[in-house]
């Protein structure tokens, strides 16, 4: 990141070459130190990286050690993994967690019917009978954080563990449950371990998790709160989304991880979030703890373009079409639209992602920065002698010329996969599959009912197949597809329309009647050559080689990479951050308007008012419920209005975050809650690539607006009285 090269020396050189380099180094040599707003720092570094000072200039008024302690509870403990990708935090004695609406989208998708549409209508609970079992979600705590980057080094250095295999999480898993099972730490039978490299791959640290998967629905606005805005607000500002649900943690009765049982009681944490009333003022402190799952901030200017445009560019191109048949079928039935809702909105995400932050890029000049931090970092190579360093970021890029098309190709399978569902299983695959006539049965139905759940529709996913295989074909050369695909091309002379239209119809797999026939009398030949098992074998056959050709690749750019941020740690001054990993993070900035272009100058924060004035009946997007009209227009708003009688609902800060900070608490200089992170802002969206300080924002639900809506339009008031909140 170009804020971390501090105090550089301009080498010896030539007039001509002064004057070449100077330009290409401005934006480096003027750079400041780490701003508070950059940093997804590791908690367990806070004090070696003397962040505890830098915080404290920034407005901190607790110790480091109320926010992380090895040895007695602290905010760490009341945040964790909700779901497999987003951020949770305990905010009473019992367990109940605040996240996302969009976090427990799925969850609430999956509890929702036409006869029970949580989605369209809400949720609240009223009692601890009527909170919600959820099949298939977790909230995860981290137990401890052990650093054994020596003990992963000795193994390199003695031959037990290859460089290559540093770097992959299944050699680092054995390793991980090897030193867990040594280790006497009380309780290790309800955790486990996972040993990740950071820095890439210069430090490894050991973490123990907790995992419960009692996790019970207790309340959720519609989405015409939980999304209201969305997919046209999404990654926007002005924001007025009451992004928020609330769950809870269920245990044994001894506070122990357990499988879903009425006998489960609430769980009582060591630590739980104060919320606070008292709002905040701009430049106020403001920091985040959560869990950020991948940034790419070390990347160089080849493989920024490698972003734009062999991966950016193909999944945007496979998923517009896809995204436009799921709208068009979710606006022809409420069932659809239940049971699609949450497909279109996982799609949709990275789908605008990908538009902004190809934008991004070329808006704030990433691909120019990078080239500048480049040959910074070459020119201090070269002037101090560190030869290992000099030509380190041309062989990078050397691969990356050679992964280029090999990338594209990956993407566009991947797509593919992801797209069509009736080909995201390869079950023929199996060899024992028919050997066992009971075993068969079963794996049979199983596969069947995999496929065929009750969010599956069959027509709608052969329309997708019908727009995303022409474009794959379209965007590939034959010696780039798998034979089958080809032959299969020639068969039907070039009309694959027909030939989905016979793989969706004669499939063994296709309805319940073809299914039955031939499980009267199943045959692993039959089965192998069904056109929908042959159509999977063919794409997963090139996922596959592609996957083992970028594995390749990998052997040799990883070690490069560790040598690249190795240097970059070597020359800055200021303490460096590594790319984040879904691993538990810290970021602190301030509350914070901003300027994205000439003449135009966004508050840091929006209210109710303008809730009402983005009203559009004739848009599922912009309905707004009659019940938060009528609060609206009573000015009903209880403690939580603003001085000036306004209700606020979303405000910005300069916090650092990225997917997976999703439903992370924002917290004040006192760490009490005043509200949830939710997205980031359009103009910044290449900011996992490079960090803007004067665009990158971190937009989030203000936690006055969660309670007005639990309390004033939800009824919900005993998880007011549940909840420390200080006024």
């Amino acid at each position: 990141m170009q804020t971390h090269f501090t105090r550089i020396n301009k080498p010896k050189t030539n007039n001509t070459m002064k004057k070449i380099l100077s330009a290409l180094l401005l934006a480096v040599l003027i750079a400041p130190q780490a701003m508070a707003d950059e940093g997804m720092w590791l908690l367990q570094l806070m004090r070696q990286q003397n962040l505890k000072d830098k915080m404290a200039e920034a407005g901190l008024q607790i110790s480091v050690d109320e926010i992380y302690s090895p040895e007695a509870p602290s905010l760490k403990d009341a945040i964790g993994i909700f779901g497999g990708g987003c951020t949770g935090e305990v905010v009473s004695p019992n367990g109940l967690v605040l996240t996302n609406h969009h976090c427990g989208f799925k969850f609430i998708q999956q509890l929702s019917t036409v006869e029970h549409d949580y989605l369209h209508n809400g949720f609240w609970s009223n009692s601890y009978e009527e909170e919600l079992p959820c099949e298939g979600i977790a909230f995860t705590f981290v137990k401890e954080i052990k650093d054994v980057t020596d003990e992963i080094n000795a193994r390199v250095a003695d031959g037990r563990l290859t460089e290559e295999a540093s770097f992959q999480r299944n050699a680092l898993a054995v390793i991980a449950k090897e030193l867990f099972e040594s280790d006497n730490i009380e309780g290790k039978e309800h955790m486990y371990p996972q040993l990740l490299p950071y820095f890439e791959g210069n430090k490894f640290y050991l973490v123990y998790y907790m995992k419960y998967t009692d996790v019970r629905l207790v309340g959720t606005p519609p989405n015409s709160i939980g999304k209201f805005g969305g997919e046209t607000d999404n990654w926007m500002w002005p924001r007025h989304t009451g992004d928020f649900s609330v769950f809870r943690i269920y245990g044994d009765k001894d506070g122990n991880p357990a499988a879903y049982s009425k006998d489960n009681v609430p769980l009582s944490t060591p630590k739980h979030l104060s919320i606070s009333l008292a709002g905040f003022e701009q430049n106020d402190y403001a920091m985040i703890m959560g869990f950020p799952g991948s940034t790419s901030r070390y990347l160089t200017g080849d493989e920024v373009k490698q972003r734009m445009f062999h991966e950016n560019e193909p999944r945007i191109a496979m998923r517009d079409v896809t995204l436009n048949i799921i709208r068009e079928e979710m606006a022809k039935s409420q069932d659809i639209a239940i049971r699609y809702a949450n497909k279109q909105a996982t799609i949709s995400n990275y789908w605008k992602n990908s538009i902004g932050m190809n934008k991004a890029i070329v808006d704030n000049k990433v691909v120019e920065t990078k080239l500048a931090e480049e040959a910074a970092f070459k020119a201090w190579a070269q002037q101090n002698g560190k030869s290992e360093y000099i030509d380190v970021v041309e062989k990078i890029n050397a691969c990356v010329k050679d992964a280029n098309r090999t990338t594209y190709l990956t993407t566009l399978a991947t797509e593919l996969i992801s797209c069509v569902e009736f080909i995201q299983r390869n079950l023929y695959e199996d060899e024992n599959l028919f050997s066992d006539p009971k075993l068969t049965q079963d794996q049979m139905n199983s596969f069947y009912n995999w496929l065929h759940n009750r969010d599956y529709d069959h027509n709608i996913d052969r329309r997708i197949a019908k727009e995303v295989l022409p474009l794959y074909f379209s965007l590939t050369q034959p010696e780039e597809r798998d034979a089958h695909l080809n032959e299969m091309y020639a068969k039907y002379k070039g009309n694959l329309e027909k030939y989905i239209d016979d793989v969706y119809n004669k499939s063994i797999l296709a309805n319940k009647k073809n299914f039955d026939s031939f499980m009267k009398k199943p045959s692993a030949k039959k089965f192998e050559k069904d056109p929908a098992m042959q159509l999977r074998a063919a794409v997963f056959r090139t996922y596959r080689a592609l996957v083992a050709k970028e594995s390749e690749i990998a052997k040799v750019i990883n070690p490069l990479h560790k040598t690249y941020l190795k240097g970059l740690m070597e020359m800055t001054n200021g303490p460096v951050y590594p790319d984040a990993n879904f691993t538990m993070r810290l970021t602190y900035g301030n509350v914070k308007p901003y300027n994205p272009k000439d003449g135009v100058t966004y508050n840091y924060y929006t209210t109710l008012k303008g809730v009402m004035e983005k009203e559009d009946p004739t848009s599922s997007e912009f309905v707004v419920p009659a019940r938060l009209k009528e609060l609206y227009e009573a000015k009903d708003f209880g403690q939580y209005a603003l001085a000036n009688g306004e209700m606020p609902v979303a405000f910005l800060t300069t916090n650092d975050i990225t997917g997976g900070n999703s439903g992370s608490g924002v917290l004040n200089a006192r760490g009490e809650l005043i509200g949830l992170a939710f997205d980031g802002n359009w103009e910044s969206l290449s900011g996992d690539i490079n960090f803007d300080d004067n665009l990158q924002r971190c937009i989030n639900v203000d936690i006055r607006y969660v309670l007005f809506v639990i309390d004033k339009f939800g009824g919900c008031k005993r998880l007011i009285e549940e909840m420390n909140i200080i006024k």
